[in-house]
Order: structure tokens, then sequence, then C-alpha cells
């Protein structure tokens, strides 16, 4: 008999969770507050806008933790599918991603600490305190760019777990994969040709919509793992 509980659901319920927070911190917040190149309007903006950078530190914080019970929870789903690639779905997609988390934060508040209390910078002048806090915001950046290696490392085992499972439809695995080596060139492309990441960006959007297929595919649908009789037939 059939267990009632559904577990691809409650991981695809996680994952809906971290696509509903990430963009906060990742996307939002750059458009409405950061402007590129220009420290002091940064640093203004920032100022004027404290709360909604203090959320975004939130949302990334969440994120974090969400990621952790996430990978768990494809862990649960695929255990008997291939036990080691579902370990390297929570080390690669859980654990060393929700650590950068927390590292990143660390730049995005002192950033606001430069702008909201320079009384300890007084040895420096407005124009070097912005650009301090600038400096702050693009490190942040270039972690996010170091960080699309785990995005898309994560992605190959779940791929391959997918498609090997036959209880989620494969073309979805193969789309993930997909997605993860967009994120991989992404990632290398912002080391090594940074000039370039735009334009590799946009032409890897297809790719990188393979996770919000399999989140919609999660929540709508679910996943049931065969039991143990229906697997030996």
């Amino acid at each position: 008999m059939r267990r009632m509980h559904n577990p691809g659901r409650v991981a695809g319920l996680w994952y809906l969770i971290l696509a509903l927070l990430g963009p906060v911190r990742l996307i939002y917040i750059p458009d409405h507050v950061f402007v590129e190149g220009n420290a002091g309007a940064t640093a203004s903006n920032i100022a004027a806008h404290e709360m909604l950078v203090r959320l975004g530190v939130a949302a990334d914080l969440v994120c974090a933790v969400v990621l952790v019970f996430l990978t768990l929870a494809f862990f649960r789903l695929f255990k008997d599918v291939d036990r080691n690639l579902a370990v390297l779905v929570v080390i690669l997609g859980g654990i060393m991603p929700s650590l950068l988390y927390f590292v990143g934060v660390v730049a995005d508040l002192g950033a606001l600490m430069v702008v909201r209390d320079p009384g300890f910078l007084s040895a420096f002048d407005k124009p070097q305190q912005d650009a301090l806090a600038m400096l702050l915001l693009r490190l942040r950046g270039t972690l996010n760019t170091a960080a699309e290696i785990l995005w898309g490392a994560w992605l190959f085992p779940l791929g391959i777990l997918i498609y090997k499972s036959r209880f989620i439809p494969r073309f979805l695995g193969v789309w993930l994969v997909l997605g993860g080596v967009a994120y991989v060139i992404l990632s290398f492309t912002g080391v090594l040709a940074p000039q370039y990441q735009g334009t590799v960006f946009r032409f890897s959007q297809s790719a990188f919509f393979g996770e919000l297929a399999i989140v919609l595919w999660l929540v709508i649908r679910g996943a049931q793992p065969p039991s143990p009789a229906e697997a030996s037939d």
C-alpha cells in the first residue's frame, strides 16, 4: 500500500521557497539599490533603503537553511535510486552553498555598516567610505560568480538521479544537467572573461528554466518512489 505522504511534493515545496526568496538579494535588490560604477549613488541608496537591504540579508539566511532541508528531502526521495549520488546532492547543493550564503551576508552587512555607521572610518573621507562599501558589494558579486560552480555542480547528480529514477520524467533530468553545464560555463566566464558574462547568461536562460520546471512538477504532481514490492516486480 502506497504511503499518503508524498516525498516529492515535500522537496518541491522547499524548492519553491528557495525559488521565491533567492531572487530577492540576487536580482531585486541589485536592480533597485545598487548603481553600477557609482559608489556615491549606491551608498545613498543603501542609506535610503536600509530595511530593504536587511531584508535581502534575512532572505539569504533563510535560503541557507532551506537549502539543507531541500537537499535532505531529495536524499530521502532518491536514496534508493543511487545513494552515492544522493549524498553528492546534499554536499554540493546543500552544505557547501549554504555556507557561502553565510559568508556572503557578511559582505552585505559590512557595506551597510560603512554606510550607516562610518564613525570608526573617520580617517577616510566620504568618497573613500563609499568606495569601500562598493568594494564589499563587488566582493559579494565575485562570491556569487564562484558559487555558480556549486549551483551547477549539484544539478549533475540530481539530474542523473531523476533520469535513473523512472518516477519523474527523464527529460527533466536532462534539462537539469544542461542547466548545470550552463552554470559552470557562466562561472568560468565570469572568472576568465567577465566582459562576456552577460552574453553567456542571455544565451543560457532556457537551460536555467529546467529548475523552474522541476519545481512545478514536484509541487503539482509530486513524486513517490516505488515500494520495495513494486520495485521488485
